[in-house]
């Protein structure tokens, strides 16, 4: 996937009304079935996160006050450096739905094309008390989200089969996305925003076989919610717009095993986890 677009619309990217009011959608979505995330963030006992695609950290800063720590990865640079720009800014640079109060001191955000799930870039570096450096074992994430990545994914089998493997047992995912209705959702970028765009939105079934085919288990794909967007009018004219509605999904799965504690061990009931 390309960066030059998202590159050039880093800077402007948190004023685009669409996005913003979809990352509340996707965070809203995301609760509803991952109950661990409806309390708010215990530092002793919440999930970790990995999310692909963070962008400028709109679902991020949002998603944050609800885990342990979330690695926020993106292929843009001038992306991550957006999100780099909000988390020392102080005070926070707008209020953010949900979580008004966000210090987002969990947030640790990476430019990596994951391809990899031992990628050096994702591994928590310690230092021992000789001041050498010292390991904990591959990390493992609890928890693996991405909101309007999925349709720019080219090779999305093999992105799922690194998902799988940057979780621990019973780890999940749960990434959210626009579907593909029909010839109309074409509609959703403007012709010329189509670089990068490798499906116009996501094919339950297609998604359903590619996220079993990746190994994960409790696979659920559906309907997570709705909303209007303005697009290119029919016509092509310049200028012209109308109101279209998209509906978005939601693709959950678990990789078999049991609950884990934060450090990757098993978790102190030892039950396998459910949506």
């Amino acid at each position: 996937m390309t960066n030059d677009r998202f590159d050039e619309e880093a800077a402007e990217w948190d004023r685009n009304r669409f996005t913003v009011n979809s990352s509340k959608r996707a965070l809203g979505a995301l609760l509803v079935p991952i109950p661990e995330l409806r309390k708010y963030r215990d530092v002793r006992d919440g999930l970790t996160v990995l999310e692909l695609g963070c962008g400028t950290g709109l679902l991020s800063q949002i998603l944050s006050p609800y885990v342990t720590s979330l690695t926020a990865l993106d292929t843009s640079p001038a992306m991550i450096a957006a999100l780099s720009a909000k988390l020392v800014a102080k005070p926070w640079p707008q209020p953010v739905a949900f979580a008004p109060q966000i210090l987002a001191q969990n947030i640790r955000p990476i430019c990596l094309d994951l391809r990899d799930p031992d990628d050096a870039a994702l591994q928590d570096v310690v230092v021992n008390s000789t001041g050498d450096q010292g390991g904990r074992g591959k990390k493992r994430f609890d928890l693996v989200v991405g909101h309007l990545v999925c349709h720019h994914v080219k090779d999305l089998g093999g992105l799922l089969g690194t998902m799988y493997g940057c979780l621990k047992e019973g780890g999940r995912i749960a990434l959210t996305d626009f579907e593909d209705f029909g010839v109309e959702a074409r509609r959703f970028h403007p012709e010329s925003k189509m670089e990068g765009v490798e499906r116009h939105g996501l094919k339950r079934e297609e998604m359903e076989k590619l996220i079993k085919e990746a190994g994960f288990v409790d696979v659920r794909v559906e309907e997570a919610w709705r909303m209007e967007k303005e697009v290119e009018g029919a016509t092509g004219g310049d200028g012209e717009v109308e109101v279209m509605e998209f509906p978005f999904l939601i693709c959950l799965g678990r990789k078999g095993g049991v609950i884990n504690d934060r450090d990757g061990g098993a978790g102190e009931e030892g039950k396998s986890m459910t949506w």
